[in-house]
């Protein structure tokens, strides 16, 4: 199928053509849906990582700084990190050029699996490490305990990103805009 007709828009909607089977002209890195490199996977993990990154731990400061208990500080710091995760893609789609209603359907496309999975298994990790829970900001077993849980979530997400580029999902919906 021909797509080159409706590709001269810089607010193209990649979304509506989730049912084409032939995008040869598209930007999926290694050669199209076939499969993605452990590189182009670790990227894409990587910046979703660090939005995930600066999400969680504001959100664990601010809720350790209100005194907030661990329910609602986790609350706080999955949203933003989910926020966070969102935003590093919208700015960079947004200054390729598309309209903000373009941009947001791009990023949740690109990281809401990314970020879904990385937020499941760090917080999973913290939740169950012992006294993780509890630990106080200035408190070694509340970084190693995130920190580590960050590492774990990294080895985790990475073959899921790998799969869904290979697939032309996740982060493959970024690279046509690159």
């Amino acid at each position: 199928m021909d797509h080159s007709a409706h590709h001269t828009s810089p607010t193209h909607d990649h979304a509506t053509h989730e049912g084409h089977h032939s995008h040869s002209g598209h930007a999926v890195p290694d050669g199209g849906h076939g499969g993605a490199s452990w590189a182009t996977a670790a990227k894409a993990t990587l910046h979703c990582l660090t939005g995930c990154a600066i999400g969680e731990i504001l959100g664990m400061v601010i809720g350790t700084a209100l005194m907030w208990g661990n329910v609602p500080t986790m609350v706080l710091a999955i949203t933003l990190a989910f926020v966070f995760g969102y935003s590093f893609t919208l700015f960079a789609v947004r200054r390729a050029g598309l309209d903000l209603k373009t941009a947001i359907k791009v990023a949740l496309a690109a990281d809401t699996v990314s970020i879904a999975v990385m937020e499941l298994v760090d917080n999973g990790i913290i939740a169950l490490t012992p006294g993780a829970m509890d630990a106080h900001l200035s408190d070694g077993l509340f970084w190693s305990a995130l920190l580590g849980g960050f590492a774990v979530a990294f080895l985790i997400t990475t073959p899921v990103n790998k799969w869904m580029i290979g697939r032309g999902k996740g982060h493959a919906v970024v690279h046509a805009y690159h």
